[in-house]
């Protein structure tokens, strides 16, 4: 019986998300950190894009006398805390349900430039900045999901502070001014580092300044998902955490609402 029941609780530990290698740790001995923002009417999207729609349907007692309640929600791929699938610039790129679940969770780093995007909102997170935090912190692992803070959710959902414009159309894309990631810097990411995803706090990894969308390119070419529009960085240490990246799964999306959070040992 004592068998039974530890199989049991292993089984529900990795169920639970936690990861089979922690198994045998409580539940409840982990901290959790919701890097997610919450979709509603002031989500920030693509200046093209119409944004996030809820409608209620149903939401009262009914004759029964139980409470029921139910909406219908209107959304594009691309907006509020997201993931960009390698199909979004790669034509044989892996879609959001093709992604194995093992290229969304793993050990996570954090690599703060704040300073730099405080001083340049059109800053390119670039070589340099990637090689300074291992000076400090060491290689960044193979397999991590590496999370890039500029300080830029502090402004969310103001459009006008956090994109750079609030205009609307086409037009208001050249308007866009935010950091991003430098293609080189991608590339060496990719390459070099063999990462799994990589995420941050502006709405893409790619500067608003951005025609080409080059970092965008090189990582969907390498098979790396990008986490656009993240949260709560600042309550991260730069390394010894986990990520967990759990996309709505779309078949044959190129990008879906993400839930991510940062898994923590307990103090």
């Amino acid at each position: 019986m004592k068998e039974t029941a530890l199989g049991i609780s292993l089984l529900l530990a990795c169920v639970a998300g936690v990861g089979c290698a922690n198994a045998g740790k409580p539940i409840e001995a982990a901290h959790y950190v919701d890097l997610s923002h919450a979709y509603d009417q002031d989500t920030v999207f693509w200046p093209t894009e119409d944004g996030f729609v809820l409608k209620p349907e149903a939401a009262g007692f009914t004759t029964k006398g139980y409470w029921y309640s139910a909406n219908r929600f209107e959304s594009a791929e691309h907006g509020g805390t997201h993931l960009d699938a390698p199909r979004h610039f790669s034509q044989g790129g892996l879609t959001v349900d093709a992604i194995p679940i093992e290229r969304l969770i793993g050990p996570g780093v954090r690599i703060d430039v704040k300073e730099a995007c405080r001083k340049n909102r059109d800053h390119l997170i670039n070589l340099e900045d990637l090689q300074s935090w291992e000076t400090r912190h060491g290689p960044i692992p193979k397999g991590a999901l590496v999370l890039l803070e500029t300080g830029f959710a502090q402004f969310w959902p103001d459009r006008l502070a956090y994109m750079g414009t609030d205009q609307r159309g086409a037009e208001a894309v050249a308007a866009l001014h935010f950091p991003g990631l430098d293609p080189q810097a991608a590339q060496w990411l990719a390459k070099t580092r063999q990462i799994r995803a990589v995420g941050l706090d502006t709405p893409s990894i790619d500067r608003g300044q951005s025609s080409d969308f080059l970092s965008h390119r090189v990582l969907a070419e390498a098979g790396i998902s990008i986490f656009e529009n993240l949260a709560h960085l600042d309550a991260l240490p730069p390394k010894h955490f986990e990520v967990i990246a759990l996309p709505m799964k779309i078949r044959g999306g190129s990008g879906a609402p993400l839930r991510i959070v940062a898994r923590l040992a307990s103090k």
